[in-house]
């Protein structure tokens, strides 16, 4: 999800509708595949159907209430009934793949809020885009201080315990084992994500998809 992630960020800021209208192509895809092909090709269109859940929340949001970040995971979670209900279908892997991504989601909002983040978002992306890229880095290195390391590290710590967990349901598990596996995959790139945001921020603002 990491490619998914950084492609959706710099497209939903510059053209959010036709972002947005892409959540039906990875919809139908993932329908078609999952309706007309073999096994294998089912589960990838399953968990393009989770994708296509994940991509709507964030065009939602980020298309048009960036400005508000306390309303980011509840946005985000637009399509958790309709997930919920898919982890009692044939469909459980996107289910879990969308839920999973959701969790991850946040722990993020979670720890943003917790070492001051959430607070200064607004006035990030109010600023003009030169001002926007210099206080985004400015924030971004408020981090390094002893407390706010210790509280990521027992987030990122928390989140690898619960993938790991996963992943072991997953082997043992034969029914929805696929499901915890790649729920567990998808709980985990939320460090991968989130870490690269950050060296984003530090190395080159521009670039984060925050501004």
């Amino acid at each position: 999800m990491i490619l998914p992630v950084f492609l959706q960020a710099p497209w939903v800021h510059f053209h959010p509708l036709s972002a947005l209208l892409f959540t039906f192509v990875l919809l139908g895809c993932g329908i078609v595949l999952g309706r007309f092909f073999s096994e294998k090709w089912f589960k990838i269109g399953s968990l393009l159907v989770g994708v296509s859940g994940s991509w709507l929340g964030g065009c939602l949001f980020w298309g048009w209430l960036r400005m508000h970040p306390i309303l980011h995971l509840p946005v985000e979670a637009v399509a958790m009934p309709i997930a919920f209900v898919g982890l009692t279908t044939k469909w459980r892997i996107g289910a879990g793949f969308y839920l999973s991504c959701l969790l991850g989601t946040a722990f993020t909002d979670f720890m943003m809020v917790v070492t001051g983040v959430m607070s200064k978002w607004p006035e990030v992306l109010s600023a003009p885009i030169e001002q926007a890229a210099v206080k985004l880095n400015i924030v971004s290195l408020t981090l390094f201080n002893l407390p706010t390391l210790t509280c990521l590290f027992i987030a990122a710590c928390l989140i690898v315990f619960l993938s790991d967990q996963m992943n072991q349901r997953g082997v043992i598990n034969s029914l929805c084992g696929n499901t915890w596996l790649v729920a567990g995959t998808a709980l985990t790139t939320t460090l991968w994500v989130d870490g690269l945001f950050l060296v984003t921020t530090i190395i080159q603002p521009k670039f984060s998809g925050l501004i």
